[in-house]
């Protein structure tokens, strides 16, 4: 995992990172457990407990064509990603593992790798600057999202936090989104914009649960774990 690490450029922060490519968007400060049992991820996972702790990160990107198992799955990737931090892992005797991460700083793909068994990006770490209303619309945001989740059948108010750079990825990770809107969020340039598109789609979604006859059953507190 040797370059794995950051480095500084005039303006710029890159890195190296492991890719794994996933059909969802991962968010910082939201939790991702992942169950690995592909020979180049199990390989990747090997390689990560192997590292220091402080280089046990990966790049999670979003599949914009193919798909996430198989060895030719993987056709285009969003530009965008995030990078996950490793928290946990359980191995299996067949040499499976689960794992636990948590997703930190946004990231760009700049180049993709292919000559390890599993990817790895070039990427350039992003900053989060929080525009221009993030605190007047973080209010907003959260009003509209508890209606949102009544809208559901949510019976008591979520505790939401008060800080709207962590809110607006709270909500983006949680309303039930497709995976390109869900990208766009992950992909807004700071926290303003993030919220304010966030405060449209939430409208949308609302009035469209108005027009059902029933509700699905639906998930509100954490991203699924995804099969890879």
């Amino acid at each position: 995992m040797g370059g794995a690490g950051a480095r500084a450029y005039p303006g710029r922060m890159t890195a190296r990172l492991p890719l794994f490519p996933l059909g969802a968007v991962l968010f910082p400060g939201l939790v991702l457990p992942l169950h690995v049992f592909e020979d180049r991820y199990r390989c990747l996972v090997r390689d990560l407990v192997a590292a220091p702790e402080e280089e046990q990160r990966f790049g999670v990107v979003a599949i914009r064509e193919g798909r996430e198992v198989g060895s030719d799955g993987v056709h285009a990737l969003h530009p965008v990603g995030c990078v996950a931090r490793l928290r946990r892992v359980e191995p299996y005797d067949d040499g499976r593992f689960d794992i636990l991460s948590t997703g930190a700083q946004r990231f760009r793909l700049d180049e993709v790798d292919s000559t390890l068994p599993y990817l790895r990006g070039h990427v350039e770490m992003l900053d989060e600057p929080a525009g221009d209303s993030a605190i007047p619309l973080g209010a907003l945001v959260a009003t509209v999202f508890e209606t949102y989740r009544r809208s559901l059948g949510a019976s008591s108010d979520a505790d939401l936090p008060e800080d709207p750079h962590a809110l607006s990825y709270l909500v983006a990770a949680t309303v039930v989104l497709d995976l390109t809107d869900k990208q766009r969020l992950l992909e807004a340039p700071d926290t303003t914009d993030r919220l304010r598109r966030e405060l449209r789609l939430l409208r949308r979604e609302t009035a469209l649960l108005g027009l059902l006859p029933s509700l699905p059953g639906v998930q509100l507190t954490r991203i699924p774990a995804s099969p890879n």
